[in-house]
């Protein structure tokens, strides 16, 4: 099975003011607090996320094992919206304070294996005091620790244009490891001003260094004039957008996130906070199924529906699919036939792709798959 670069299957965004070093095991605490209070068991389980019961005691256990020992794949320390506007003293405050919380953090066992900063919009309204966070923390973090860690990232919100990703470039010529990410949040960013599609010229901007697309929704739908109660990730709008994203990065390297769902499951009513579960996992696996295997959370509480949703869906797909990737495999990779489903090449690399996922998260172990007859490596 060929290696591809791990793709983490969220991005937990929360505002800079609040970041500690201990943010992955205290949001893994939250979210199995709020597991066992509104789902406690297996059949809990089953009952809100419509799974059958041989199907949710697996995905239960593994779930509460993942929120036990990496409750977060990716963290984004967010100076834009989940910051807001603050005096410039205390942004630079808080640019120095995470910096050295996150050379803290890494030293810690449960520290997200990726992380991030997203800074604010390089537009001309905001662009000085954006590249005034993003140095005093660069700077500040190689002061702890030398060059940030190979994860790292820095996420460019509000882009319109290629000069704004050619300037942030430029801001990181001094830590040339860094990598970069881009919001697709405004129509500028799907169609350019010609007509085309805009999202090519901005990885070409990016100069290789671009480690991935996230959805916007809401500011996206927003920005077409949608009104706020038909703001939603399922709208028509959306998926046009990122149909548009998946065509235009394709072969590209770039790796693809959804939106958030903006329904948080914090009511003191626990059908209500069932319900907004049920809308999490199935945003994430319409996203998944749309070929967005990562997405945004944004509350511990979400984390639960994430897991959930991406366990039952390599999970309930294992037995097919490895028994079409074994015919396949063995056939020298010819063109077969598996009952009444003919697989390719490239539905056979998509296999694998498929079982690298799930064993990248924890949905399936190195063992199963080899118990399976499944070549690994």
């Amino acid at each position: 099975m060929s290696r591809r670069q791990r793709q983490p299957v969220h991005t937990v965004y929360g505002g800079a003011q609040l970041f500690k070093p201990d943010v992955g095991p205290r949001m893994g605490a939250r979210a199995l607090e709020a597991l066992r209070r509104f789902l406690p068991d297996p059949t809990a389980f089953a009952e809100c996320f419509g799974f059958p019961q041989a199907l949710a005691q697996p995905v239960y256990e593994r779930a509460v094992t993942k929120l036990e020992h990496e409750p977060v794949e990716d963290y984004r320390i967010d100076f834009e919206d989940g910051y807001g506007i603050r005096s410039d003293s205390e942004e630079d405050g808080h640019a120095v304070s995470t910096a050295r919380a996150a050379a803290q953090g890494l030293a810690q066992p449960g520290f997200p294996p990726f992380f991030g900063i997203r800074i604010k919009p390089l537009t001309e309204l905001s662009r000085t005091r954006a590249t005034k966070t993003l140095h005093l923390f660069l700077d500040t973090l190689a002061g702890e620790v030398g060059q940030p860690p190979k994860n790292f990232v820095v996420t460019l919100p509000k882009v319109t244009e290629p000069r704004q990703v050619t300037a942030l470039i430029a801001e990181l010529e001094s830590h040339p490891g860094v990598r970069i990410e881009l919001m697709i949040e405004t129509p500028q960013s799907i169609i350019d001003s010609a007509g085309r599609f805009a999202i090519p010229a901005l990885l070409d901007a990016a100069q290789g260094r671009c480690r991935g697309l996230h959805f916007g929704a809401y500011d996206y739908t927003a920005c077409l004039g949608i009104a706020a109660e038909h703001q939603k990730l399922t709208h028509p709008a959306c998926d046009f957008a990122r149909q548009a994203m998946l065509a235009s990065t394709a072969g590209r390297g770039a790796m693809l996130s959804d939106g958030a769902t903006n329904v948080l499951p914090i009511h003191q009513d626990p059908t209500v906070v069932r319900n907004a579960l049920r809308l999490h996992l199935d945003h994430i696996q319409r996203a998944m199924a749309h070929g967005f295997y990562q997405g945004w959370d944004l509350h511990p509480a979400q984390l639960p529906a994430r897991y959930a949703a991406v366990y039952a869906f390599f999970l309930e797909s294992f037995e097919t699919s490895s028994a079409r990737l074994r015919n396949f495999t063995e056939q020298s990779e010819r063109a077969v036939r598996t009952g009444e489903i003919f697989d390719d090449a490239a539905t056979g690399e998509g296999l694998r792709n498929f079982f690298q996922r799930g064993l990248d998260c924890g949905a399936f172990s190195a063992s199963e798959l080899e118990q399976a007859g499944l070549r690994i490596g």
